[in-house]
This record gives structure tokens, C-alpha cells and sequence, in this order.
């Protein structure tokens, strides 16, 4: 009987091992600091005026970020989300950004602003990031099709690293449930 449940252990431990390998890790760690990088703001309040850094104008706000290599009918709805939760927490001073990861980001604009206006996207701008590798020092993963990060007081306290099957109704649920962590 030991020996039975000894080998099953054995079994289960294996399985949470392969389990554990397969999950993608892009992105900062929780309890990183996030650091600037610029993007084109294609949708936002800054649309038309070059290079900005959201990160920075954000500075110690609680902030939804999302890297994305596509905007698919689920990214879109994991945004839509996320924009209604901002605009709830506007008192909190909660902000959000997307940015679009693309080798060709200025053929991606006219996609962007139709999507933001399709979408009624008012408190979550669409921006591009000048390749689809995105900014170095955040480490996202060729193996995430989307990373969505959260932090405040500079402070990452959420991080989800997704293939775009992934984003289910509940995933999407999920992720904007976790928008709890950083308002205080």
C-alpha cells in the first residue's frame, strides 16, 4: 500500500512538474519595477504627437498594461473590459494602456482607431511599440501572444502571460477580477 502511494506521489509530482514547465513566463516579475519605455499613441489623448511614455504620466497610478501581438476578437473584449473597470475607478485615478507589438506598427493605426471607436473606447488608449519584441527590459516572451500587467505605487503586482486561445470569458473575468490588487 505504501508503495502505491509512494509511486503516486512520485506520478503527481512529475505531472505538476511538466504542468509548471509549459506555463509561459513573460513579463516582470511581481515585485518588479516597471521602467519607462515610449510608445505611439495612436488612440489616446496624445494621438498625432509622437513618441510619449505612458508608464511615465502614469507615474505611481494603479495601471492595467497590455502587450498584445494582435488584436483578436478576445483581446478586444479583455480590453473592453478592462476600459469599463477604469472608468469605474477614475476616482482611484486607475489608468490602462495597450500596446500593439508589431514589426510594422504604422500599418496597424487605421486598425487601432477603428477598434477604439467600434468599441467605444474612452478611458483605454491603443498604441504601438516600434517592433514586435517590445521593450527589452520588460522580458515579454515570443511564446506570450499577450501580457497584461498590473501595478501601482511602481510596483508590479500582477502579471498574466497568455496565447490568444487562452483568453477565455472567464480568463477575461479573471484578469479583470485581479484589477483589485492595485487599487487601494
Amino acid at each position: 500500500m505504501r508503495m502505491i502511494f509512494a509511486s503516486g506521489l512520485l506520478v503527481a509530482a512529475a505531472l505538476s512538474s511538466v504542468a509548471e514547465s509549459a506555463d509561459i513566463r513573460s513579463g516582470l516579475v511581481i515585485g518588479s519595477y516597471p521602467k519607462a519605455y515610449n510608445v505611439t499613441d495612436v488612440t489616446g489623448p496624445a494621438s498625432g504627437n509622437g513618441l510619449l511614455c505612458y508608464r511615465c504620466r502614469y507615474g505611481s497610478q494603479p495601471v492595467v498594461n497590455i502587450f498584445a501581438h494582435k488584436m483578436d476578437e478576445n483581446v478586444v473584449k479583455l480590453i473592453k473590459q478592462i476600459d469599463d473597470v477604469v472608468g469605474k475607478n477614475r476616482d482611484n485615478k486607475m489608468a490602462a494602456f495597450v500596446v500593439l507589438l508589431s514589426d510594422k506598427p504604422e500599418a496597424e493605426e487605421g486598425t487601432l482607431k477603428e477598434i477604439a471607436k467600434l468599441n467605444e473606447l474612452q478611458h483605454t488608449p491603443l498604441t504601438t511599440y516600434g517592433d514586435s519584441e517590445g521593450p527589452g527590459s520588460y522580458r515579454l516572451s515570443k511564446d506570450a501572444e499577450v501580457t497584461v500587467m498590473m501595478w501601482v505605487d511602481e510596483e508590479v503586482k500582477v502579471n498574466h502571460a497568455l496565447k490568444f486561445a487562452d483568453l477565455s470569458p472567464e480568463k477575461i473575468q479573471a484578469i479583470s477580477d485581479d484589477t483589485a490588487k492595485i487599487l487601494n
